[in-house]
């Protein structure tokens, strides 16, 4: 049919060639930026999925140099503390060698010059050693109401944390606040021996961990070393804990319970055979396990030189301690580091799976888009030429 007002080939023509120059757009596109998704659409889930990775990714990314931040607070910790371990060792050296008789009162009173100032330099440390402003040994820093405790955000979502309370306290601070204990025998005696002794332990006061409880029974002498959770949950608490070790520790002959608010009894058995008579010996007592009247040291004694020796060692038995839970803490956020790079490793390759433009199979996509829309621009000259043939026929 040989018209003139509609070209019907024109307006293929002109249609293949705006498919074929939307599709070399795309792909222009897609080459230009690196991205697949340019736009919600070119792939509204593909969209959704690598804005989620995205966040994750860089949420990662974060936590990683959080732990790496932890790591470096927590190093500075442990690097003041082996100062605070030289110069204890060196104050126990000194009343070491003060309490030797072989010295005068001149001689003990040298050595207590130095004593009294490593003592202050330690308090100093102690007191002063911060990380980004933040003092980090002297217990000031509070988080969620806990002294000392420090949270640090090891995931790229909320509450993806690793916590950490530094117990290193100043010099004169006793923790345990009148902490006590009291031992109190009640005998039963009887012409039988099935008859056996009831007696008890009465846990008093307030206990901070490490504060130490010694129980001698019948020459046995046995220490328990109060906790975090015993000293959260009051003395009650600590009686239950040391009622359950006691049992544990005494098993031949005697066995410990609760019998009311901070209360232990423990009971003769009879009946096993380890064990003869009706009546036992029971003592007890408590220390406060962290430092204890450091301020108040001196070494111009030898009565004097012996306690701080003892206290001494108390001293560098927590910084002991503490140190060796900061290193395990800086192991665990290093392995945590390491993971959270690996994850975001994955999480990026996933997200380019999606994402990015996979450049071979888009090069492909435009040389065949640009072959096509030439074609069709050539197709659509040709059919622009077409009418002309409809003026023959009118000659």
């Amino acid at each position: 049919m040989s018209v003139i007002n509609t070209n019907v080939n024109s307006i293929v023509a002109q249609n293949a060639a705006t498919v074929s120059g939307r599709s070399m757009a795309k792909a222009m596109e897609q080459l230009s930026t690196g991205k697949r998704i340019n736009t919600a659409a070119d792939d509204a889930a593909g969209l959704a999925i690598s804005s989620r990775a995205t966040s994750q990714i860089r949420g990662l990314d974060q936590a990683v140099r959080n732990a790496n931040d932890g790591i470096s607070m927590l190093q500075t910790a442990e690097g003041a503390m082996v100062e605070v371990t030289n110069m204890l060792q060196r104050m126990r050296e000194l009343s070491v060698q003060s309490a030797n008789d072989t010295n005068t009162a001149d001689d003990r009173a040298y050595l207590d010059l130095e004593f009294q100032q490593l003592k202050a330099e330690t308090d100093r440390i102690i007191s002063n050693t911060q990380w980004n402003g933040v003092n980090v040994l002297d217990k000031t820093f509070t988080n969620n109401t806990t002294a000392g405790k420090f949270v640090f955000q090891v995931g790229a979502n909320a509450n993806q944390t690793i916590s950490h309370t530094i117990d290193v306290f100043g010099l004169g601070t006793n923790d345990g606040s009148g902490a006590s204990i009291s031992a109190t025998a009640t005998e039963v005696t009887a012409a039988t021996a099935s008859t056996i002794e009831v007696s008890t332990l009465t846990v008093a006061g307030t206990y901070a961990a490490g504060d130490k409880i010694t129980v001698n029974l019948n020459q046995n002498v046995f220490q328990y070393t109060v906790t975090d959770a015993d000293a959260a949950g009051g003395s009650n608490t600590v009686a239950t804990n040391l009622a359950a070790a006691l049992d544990l520790r005494f098993e031949d002959g005697f066995e410990a319970s609760v019998s009311g608010a901070g209360v232990v009894k423990i009971t003769l058995d009879a009946s096993a055979g380890t064990t003869t008579g009706n009546s036992f010996t029971l003592t007890a007592g408590s220390t406060d396990g962290e430092w204890d009247d450091i301020e108040s040291l001196s070494i111009l004694t030898q009565a004097t030189s012996n306690t701080a020796v003892s206290t001494l060692d108390v001293a560098v038995a927590s910084v002991n301690k503490a140190r060796a839970e900061i290193g395990a803490v800086i192991n665990r956020l290093t392995y945590a580091a390491d993971n959270l790079t690996n994850v975001s490793q994955n999480a990026e390759a996933s997200r380019s799976r999606i994402l990015d433009t996979d450049y071979a199979k888009t090069t492909t996509e435009l040389a065949r888009t640009q072959i096509i829309q030439q074609a069709a621009t050539a197709m659509l000259a040709q059919a622009n030429q077409q009418p002309q043939s409809v003026l023959s026929l009118l000659r």
